[in-house]
């Protein structure tokens, strides 16, 4: 437990911080996709999902294995919406997270 406590909950790859991503690389490529027609408008925003949210996962993975200042820079934004979205866990809630690692860690020693 006393391991625990000190760390923070914050984190750079965490989904919220990949939802933030999603949204603003959205905004970016639809800017610069445009169309009049409805059907055609609706056609290119479901072939791009793909799209955004694999650059989304680029972004956040080379978010988690660099500590450059742009990349600080970069990730800001996603952990100030984690410190709206979460709230440090209480001792109760970490008791229950250290057995539960206990046990995935018995079940998969690797």
């Amino acid at each position: 437990m006393e391991n625990v406590i000190p760390c923070t909950r914050l984190h750079k790859r965490c989904g919220t911080s990949f939802l933030l991503f999603v949204m603003i690389i959205s905004m970016v490529v639809f800017f610069f996709v445009r169309t009049d027609d409805f059907l055609l408008r609706l056609v290119t925003r479901i072939v791009l999902v793909p799209v955004i949210a694999g650059i989304s996962y680029e972004v956040i993975r080379w978010a988690g294995n660099s500590n450059s200042k742009l990349v600080a820079l970069i990730s800001y934004p996603g952990l100030c919406l984690q410190k709206i979205t979460t709230a440090e866990p209480d001792p109760d809630q970490i008791e229950t997270a250290i057995a539960a690692m206990k046990g995935v860690l018995e079940d998969e020693p690797e």
